[in-house]
């Protein structure tokens, strides 16, 4: 067995996951609707589909992905051949939130597998069916000097956190970021670190408000709100709020029915400390739609929430549930004072027909990744890095950028003998002249 070296033994490793992760996905499915009832179709497409895919993909380009990289030399080190090699890190601690908690596991172990690295996995202790499933898959898959599963709560991640790695994977909240970002510069460990944010979504005048209220509800209610990039807050031009809310509360309606806590295509919230959570940040005066709670079932009904003030519990952290604020704004200067109240968000939404509007919001403000007139989807591909920036995260990955940062990039340059020019050696004894005339020129 040497994963380090052989791509054709991590090949075939990660196939064989593939056919494990197809032969399971039923049960899988089952396990994630056990955990928050999280709906069959939000399982298939946000889940398993995408490992599935991301799996297809690494094993259909991992020897490309794997192989030296030539690139132009030097005219200083002529004559020279140069190369970019990658290797991997070595011991990889990947640790898994609960939102997501088939792919936010599977999908940075399978690139660092591909890239050669052995890893532990410590998925979340809050999704125990979907956690216990991944450990048989795991076990059926690789051999345990290769993957190995941790499950547990957070004395596990301390233990775990406290051990001596080469590189850590880590998704999940703000707070806990920064417990393992401290954790890995005991050792100068390099971190991925995957966070989140108050991600606003800006609706000008301009906008198709339907067509925007329906991939904005789309966006924000998947994973009954639990998913890092959802949109945080809306900020809507002051004159098209009440038309916009009159198409939210309709698509909400299309989406989940007039009984919306009967619907299958809604989850739950993964437990009472977060249910609790996110009741304190209703307030009943601001409710214009939903606001239902039921403790029993962990349910919070698709929440509308109107003007509430910039000070309220509701604003004052990132969301992270079924609850969405509608703000107002006139100017682009009261867009920034809401805006720049925040770290910089994981995710940016905006949705105007204008053009110039909408790029000079893009690159005014600094955020992780986001989308023109859509929400979330940005997500989807793989080409496109994804990651935050500030408190919302270090680093990004997806596709071949996955592959790429679970492996070190070593620069080597292979000299030729047939040519050695005596310009760079001691004595420099009148040369000095002559090499800064070569260097000006270069």
């Amino acid at each position: 067995m040497d994963y380090k070296n052989d791509i054709g033994y991590r090949k075939e490793t990660l196939k064989k996951l593939l056919y494990n992760i197809q032969k399971s996905e039923d049960l899988i499915v089952k396990a994630l609707y056990d955990d928050f009832k999280k709906p069959e179709f939000e399982a298939v497409l946000t889940e398993t589909n995408y490992v599935i895919s991301e799996l297809k993909d690494t094993i259909k380009n991992i020897h490309k992905w794997a192989k030296p990289k030539r690139i132009f030399p030097s005219l200083l080190n002529f004559p020279s051949t140069d190369y970019i090699y990658k290797e991997p890190y070595g011991k990889v601690l990947v640790i898994a939130p609960w939102n997501y908690p088939f792919q936010l596991a599977l999908c940075p172990l399978i690139s660092a597998v591909a890239a050669g690295n052995s890893v532990v996995l410590k998925p979340s202790e809050l999704t125990p069916h979907t956690s216990a499933i991944i450990t048989k898959i795991i076990q059926k898959t690789f051999h345990i000097n290769h993957v190995e599963v941790f499950e547990g709560g957070v004395e596990v991640s301390n233990k775990l956190l406290a051990q001596r790695w080469d590189y850590i994977f880590f998704t999940g909240s703000v707070a806990v970021g920064k417990v393992v970002a401290k954790a890995a510069a005991e050792n100068l460990t390099p971190v991925t670190l995957e966070l989140g944010g108050k991600n606003p979504c800006i609706i000008d005048e301009t906008a198709d408000l339907k067509l925007a209220a329906k991939r904005i509800i789309w966006g924000k209610f998947i994973n009954a709100g639990q998913t890092c990039i959802a949109p945080d807050y809306i900020l809507i031009q002051k004159n098209m709020k009440i038309n916009f809310l009159s198409f939210m509360m309709e698509e909400i309606t299309k989406a989940y029915g007039k009984k919306m806590e009967k619907s299958p295509d809604f989850a739950r919230i993964i437990n009472t400390k977060n249910w609790l959570r996110l009741v304190n940040m209703i307030d009943p005066e601001r409710v214009i739609f939903g606001g239902e709670t039921d403790a029993n079932a962990l349910y919070i009904a698709p929440t509308l929430l109107e003007e509430p003030g910039l000070d309220s519990p509701v604003m004052k952290e990132e969301i992270f549930g079924p609850i969405l604020p509608i703000l107002t704004y006139e100017t682009e200067e009261e867009i920034k004072n809401v805006i720049s109240r925040y770290e910089k968000p994981l995710a940016f939404y905006v949705f105007s027909d204008n053009k110039s509007f909408a790029k000079k919001l893009i690159t005014t403000y600094s955020f992780g990744g986001g989308c023109i007139n859509d929400t979330v989807v940005h997500f989807s591909n793989k080409r496109l890095p994804f990651g935050g920036v500030g408190h919302s995260g270090i680093g990004a990955y997806h596709g071949r950028l996955s592959f790429d940062i679970f492996s070190h990039h070593k620069g080597v340059v292979k000299k030729g003998n047939w040519l050695d020019l005596p310009m760079r050696y001691a004595p420099y004894k009148d040369k000095l002249t002559a090499i800064k005339r070569i260097l000006d020129w270069l």
